[in-house]
């Protein structure tokens, strides 16, 4: 793509413009929305998501179109697993649910700040070294492993990162939230709310993530644009889906072992890639693998579909057996 500097100001404003109105509602009205709500939220962002790759489909052509929506879908199901973190985050800082949007949205706004340094700075990197594709496959294949050893965290899994700890030690914390303010009065001194330190968590947390997810949509397009706006699409919906699914992320089981098939896959076709463009002079004598193939979008856009398919559909299935059982066995 040659994407004009028009078009990057044109897209980064009307992006800060919905987001900025996002975080205008909920100043307005804080309050825990209920499912519809959510729901119509959701259905808003997907529908702006689809929208945007209707457009690119028309200008730029189909598989500039495939390449943002299968991105898109990814950045989008591993924001999901983000969800059972923040739960636990939200848990822990016993943030009250009317204050939870904006803690997310905020936490969201400062995540997407810090990962566009990160695709700016792997844009450049695979710009001008074409081995880190090898690099980047290698560790999504680790990831996946790790995860697909580890599962979804629980509350006694969960560490607080440097910066979380260092908040709370350094800064001057009130004993309690005073309603969604990042300072207070107490006793004639100016300090800090607890829910500055949860927006550090969500930010930062979020920011870990994005270690995995980067590496793995540039294992789908090399178009810094498309990595750019596919990871804002999947972050703007990513508050109203915290509501939305709820309890429902309990019944995820086996989400943790989509994700991992879908990252091992990425990273599997990243390093197939790599080989097939081969430069390095110790591997195959710097020239390029012959069998090494090209996965195309559209594959890649059908095993991550029917792998979340299958990780959902499985997950729920055993979650209603298991309820089944429990009603049994409490009956009898």
């Amino acid at each position: 793509m040659n994407v004009s500097g028009l078009v990057w100001a044109g897209t980064l404003v009307a992006l800060t413009a919905v987001l900025l109105a996002d975080l205008f509602i909920i100043g307005r009205r804080p309050h825990e929305p209920s499912v519809r709500e959510s729901s119509l939220w959701v259905a808003f962002y997907v529908g702006l998501a689809l929208l945007f790759g209707g457009g690119l489909w028309l200008t730029a052509g189909p598989s500039i179109a495939g390449q943002f929506y299968t991105g898109w879908l990814t950045e989008y199901s591993l924001s999901v697993d983000n969800l059972f973190v923040f739960v636990i985050i939200m848990g822990r800082f016993a943030v009250p649910r009317p204050y939870q949007q904006k803690v997310l949205l905020v936490g969201i706004l400062l995540a997407l700040l810090m990962r566009g340094g990160f695709i700016a700075a792997g844009a450049a990197l695979l710009a001008q070294f074409s081995w880190v594709f090898y690099l980047f496959g290698a560790f999504l294949i680790y990831t996946a492993i790790n995860l697909a050893r580890q599962g979804e965290p629980d509350e006694g899994e969960f560490k607080e990162n440097v910066l979380i700890r260092w908040s709370r030690k350094a800064l001057p914390l009130s004993r309690g939230f005073d309603g969604a303010r990042m300072t207070t009065r107490e006793n004639g001194r100016r300090l800090f709310t607890p829910m500055l330190v949860v927006m550090i968590a969500i930010g930062t947390t979020d920011l870990i993530f994005a270690l995995d997810s980067i590496p793995a949509i540039f294992g789908i397009t090399q178009e810094a644009y498309l990595v750019f706006t596919a990871n804002v699409f999947a972050l703007m919906g990513l508050r109203q889906l915290y509501f939305l699914l709820g309890g429902l992320l309990d019944r995820l089981i086996y989400l943790s072992y989509g994700l991992a098939v879908v990252l091992g896959f990425i990273g599997v076709k990243l390093v197939l890639e790599a080989l097939a463009d081969n430069n390095l002079p110790f591997i195959n004598d710097g020239r390029h693998v012959a069998w090494a193939p090209h996965i195309p979008i559209w594959l890649s856009l059908a095993v991550i579909l029917g792998t979340l398919a299958i990780a959902t559909a499985a997950s729920l299935f055993k979650s209603a057996r298991d309820r089944r059982r429990e009603l049994a066995r409490a009956r009898g």
